[in-house]
């Protein structure tokens, strides 16, 4: 595979902490990293935002956003943007430039001491991101997500066959430059709600083999908070095992996503949500947190908004004891997304060329995904344990489930699924009582020395 002319050069000096080692050491200390989502369009701004995050009563990593310009390659209008003063949703890294970030960051590391101890991610949702990778290594950047899937599938109507490609040569690009450059996927965070946990994993875990394949040793795997404690709990049990079996040889962690789907309009019903996000990190060993705000119900969260939400994780995350894992054979999501893994890896040695197969014969399919590549046969429901299952598990290879009544749902059950997890939280905040969370930790729980 050809990667870019400018591959080979030599990378500027990286001017923060590199990512996977900053994380890892917060973990080797029993703490968990907490993560924003922020981007702002001007430099003032973003660095304002930055420092305010590394300033945090909380063990945090940065995040530079991109802007919706950026993400699908129109640079003119994001520099046009610039020139005008107008609003961007993100930092435009290439319209900036590099010598704009670096000066940026520059600024950020002084002194000297934060280069050792403060990491940055760069955030984008691109399916075609070699241009956005070439830009943050020229910045003096080294860690970005996404992945062939779940940056093509949710995000865009560009062919699979297409993002397959463009992040290889993202990832080799990534390899070739930096020495443990970090990457993400983002695959368990597909459509941010409403997809059983089995295939969250095992999305999340192939595209971790993809990047592994293509050169990178410092990897780290998604999964997002779904709609209940112990299925979660289970789901990030099922990834960690399978990481340890398939990403030997590399330097991985796992990273867990306050939920991503319709937010609690009450504050204390989506700090509540955000605190037991906290907890499930704390207690299954997730090494780093990505928070969501009290404010995301109502408008775009303020660079304070997001400092109050990542130390109310971090706080909410003290002194809770990691727990033992279930064990796997008591384990349906770890059964499920092995046999997804499985299947997809025996259709081809070179993951990209698998994915696109299993794609086409429907082995790996995105409920309510409505992207081209997407074969659309699986639906999935909240059934009365509040547990994601599937409803129609279309051609993928697993067992069929059990008929629990229609197979049809109606627009009613699907506007009820979306509104599940903030009526819950609402309601508890609303009637003084709080969601309980200890009673959903699995019964076999002991904890760890």
């Amino acid at each position: 595979m050809t990667l870019p002319a400018s591959a080979g050069r030599t990378v500027p000096r990286r001017l923060t902490a590199p990512f996977g080692a900053a994380v890892g050491a917060a973990a080797a200390q029993g703490r968990l990293v907490v993560q924003p989502r922020m981007g702002i369009g001007y430099v003032p701004e973003m660095l304002g935002g930055l420092k305010a995050v590394r300033s945090a009563n909380a063990t945090a990593v940065g995040t530079i956003t991109l802007d919706s310009y950026t993400r699908v390659g129109d640079h003119d209008s994001a520099r046009k943007a610039l020139r005008e003063g107008s609003d961007l949703n993100g930092f435009p890294i290439v319209a900036h430039g590099a010598d704009t970030t670096r000066a940026m960051l520059a600024d950020l590391v002084a002194p000297e001491p934060f280069s050792d101890t403060f990491a940055i991610q760069v955030r984008h949702g691109s399916p075609l991101p070699v241009g956005i990778v070439q830009a943050l290594l020229d910045a003096g950047l080294d860690a970005t997500e996404g992945g062939p899937v779940s940056y093509c599938l949710p995000y865009s109507r560009t062919p699979l066959r297409e993002a397959v490609d463009a992040w290889a040569r993202s990832c080799e690009l990534l390899a070739e430059r930096v020495e443990g450059a970090h990457l993400e996927s983002f695959g368990g965070c597909m459509l941010g709600q409403l997809c059983p946990p089995s295939l969250l994993v095992a999305i999340s875990l192939l595209e971790g083999i993809f990047f592994k394949q293509h050169g990178l040793t410092s990897i780290s795997l998604s999964y997002a908070q779904q709609t209940s404690f112990t299925q979660d709990v289970h789901a990030i049990a099922a990834l960690r095992h399978l990481a340890g079996q398939y990403l030997g040889g590399t330097d991985w962690h796992v990273v867990l996503y306050s939920y991503m789907g319709v937010f609690p309009r009450t504050e204390e019903g989506a700090l509540g949500l955000l605190r037991e996000s906290a907890v499930l990190a704390a207690t299954t060993g997730t090494e780093r947190m990505i928070v969501k705000t009290p404010a995301e119900a109502h408008r775009i969260p303020t660079v304070a908004d997001n400092v109050l939400a990542l130390e109310e994780a971090s706080l909410a995350a003290t002194g809770v004891t990691r727990q033992t894992p279930p064990p796997l054979s008591d384990n349906p999501v770890y059964a499920e997304a092995r046999a997804l893994v499985e299947a997809v890896l025996e259709l081809d040695d070179d993951l990209g060329a698998a994915f696109l197969k299993a794609f086409a014969r429907g082995y790996l399919d995105v409920p309510f995904c409505l992207h081209a590549d997407n074969a659309q046969r699986t639906r999935s429901y909240i059934d009365g344990q509040g547990e994601l299952k599937w409803l129609n598990p279309g051609s993928l290879p697993i067992p069929a489930p059990e008929k629990t009544g229609s197979s049809r749902l109606g627009a009613d059950d699907f506007l009820g699924m979306l509104s599940h997890v903030q009526q819950t939280f609402d309601t508890a905040a609303l009637e003084g009582s709080h969601r309980p969370t200890a009673h959903a930790l699995p019964t076999y729980k002991k904890d760890l020395p």
